[in-house]
């Protein structure tokens, strides 16, 4: 067996998040699933944002 060299890679889709009963859902792919409240929903969606537009500068500065 070959050892995976490359190491994980980054995800392209798209978490979906849905709420029911006060609770916020997030599932993503290969299973990957977190149930959370309102709160922490709203605190990881802007965790997400703030890093999203940090990687995306980095990204870019790496381009040039």
């Amino acid at each position: 067996m070959t050892p995976d060299t490359a190491g994980p890679q980054p995800e392209t889709e798209p978490g979906i998040a849905t709420a029911e009963g006060g609770l916020v859902f997030l599932e993503g792919p290969d299973g990957v699933a977190a149930t959370m409240t309102a709160d922490a929903a709203a605190r990881t969606g802007q965790n997400l944002i703030d890093a999203a537009a940090v990687a995306a500068t980095q990204r870019a500065s790496d381009e040039d």
